[in-house]
């Protein structure tokens, strides 16, 4: 829901640096991969409840998220870079919530279990409706130029993030508030299946 103001506001920061970085010789596959090495990190920390540090791990993983895209817009965009990019977006935000159930099983295991799930569902909306979307040839740059079809959410990385950096700082509410955000996980994937009824219904 937030991403879009987001991005107009960061996008053009992010762009120098994508641009320096550029011409130093790095590649956006490995600021990707970095990002997702300081996630795990991050993660790691979170298990063994260190969850200040890891809440400044997080920022710094999520702010090369947003810097691959400058890099691969200053140098070349390929397929497998966006693949890249998803498919470890889904390791970070799935190791995020494990590093909590691992830091307090009794305290955090339902919360944790159901926000996983909840991930697993929107995540699955998501890429089928990009698959759907590119079978019929449907092009949107809403958030910006992208490598499959991106429909918006009230679940989006911005509030992911933010959410992810509440745990860090609220770490006893983390029952409280991975089962309210599961619930609105829940409610995006439910109006992208709704979405995609309007969109996909086949002409009789």
């Amino acid at each position: 829901m937030l991403d879009g103001a987001v991005r107009k506001r960061l996008d053009p920061m992010l762009d120098r640096l994508g641009v320096a970085l550029a011409r130093g010789g790095v590649s956006a596959n490995a600021v990707t991969i970095a990002g997702l090495a300081f996630g795990l990190v991050a993660a790691v920390l979170i298990a063994g409840q260190y969850y200040l540090v890891a809440a400044v791990v997080i920022a710094v993983s999520r702010l090369c998220d947003g810097l691959d895209g400058a890099v691969a817009r200053a140098t070349r965009k390929t397929d497998f870079g966006g693949f890249l990019d998803i498919v470890l977006d889904f390791v970070f935000y799935g190791a995020i919530p494990l590093g909590f159930i691992v830091a307090d099983p009794p305290a955090n295991g339902l919360a944790g279990g159901l926000l996983l799930f909840s991930f697993y569902v929107n995540g699955s909306s998501f890429l089928a409706y990009a698959i759907m979307a590119e079978k019929r040839a449907m092009t949107t740059e809403v958030r910006g130029a992208k490598s499959l079809y991106f429909t918006t959410g009230l679940a989006e990385a911005t509030e992911t993030i933010a959410v992810f950096l509440a745990f860090c700082l609220f770490p006893t509410w983390f029952p409280v508030l991975a089962a309210l955000f599961a619930v609105v996980c829940l409610y995006t994937a439910l109006s992208r299946i709704v979405l995609a009824r309007m969109r996909f219904r086949d002409v009789e």
